[in-house]
């Protein structure tokens, strides 16, 4: 799997930590809490802002890329499979957290497969991240944003980002494999 190039997301937690940093420095430790908390949400939902938006690009180009980009189809995609779908994708809820019914969604096969390489031990905990912070962000969303006691540090869930991007990148490699050099000489 190739690694991923600095993203506004890595950009967005240092400067939150700058800021945060900035503030205990001044000796303002109740702004800097104050803060840290807000910006914990926003990064959380920027993370998983991020990832539905690579996934479901992922998706579409998928479809582009095996139907030829029949426009009839691709459209059939965006507007049935992947506008407003996104969250019926994973079974996010903690106790239950699964990406097998992604997989499914794509046949035996792909379900089987993905089964297979989950039992590798970094791609679970990637799994494991990614699903939680989905979870997260749905509790944050849907349980009054403003006063929803999110436990995690900006830190914490940059950690879990920093996890779940392989999960990630996974995914994207499953749909839309990048040929190997061998393959593209063959040609």
């Amino acid at each position: 799997m190739t690694a991923d190039k600095i993203t506004f997301i890595d950009t967005l937690f240092r400067e939150q930590t700058e800021l945060v940093d900035f503030l205990r420095q001044q000796g303002q430790l109740s702004f800097a809490q104050n803060v840290e908390a807000i910006l914990s949400k926003t990064l959380l939902l920027s993370v998983a802002s991020y990832f539905e938006s690579r996934i479901t690009t992922s998706i579409a180009d998928y479809a582009a890329r095996i139907s030829g980009a029949d426009e009839a189809l691709t459209s059939l995609v965006r507007i049935k499979a992947i506008e407003r779908q996104y969250h019926t994708y994973f079974s996010w809820r903690e106790g239950g957290r699964s990406a097998v019914p992604f997989f499914a969604m794509l046949g035996t096969s792909a379900k089987d497969s993905a089964k297979q390489d989950m039992k590798d031990k970094e791609l679970k905990q990637a799994v494991d991240a990614f699903l939680e912070l989905g979870d997260l962000r749905n509790l944050l969303v849907h349980e009054n944003f403003g006063s929803y006691p999110l436990e995690m540090t900006s830190e914490e869930i940059y950690r879990q980002y920093c996890a779940a991007l392989r999960f990630v990148r996974y995914v994207e490699e499953k749909l839309n494999p990048v040929p190997s050099l061998e393959s593209a000489v063959d040609q």
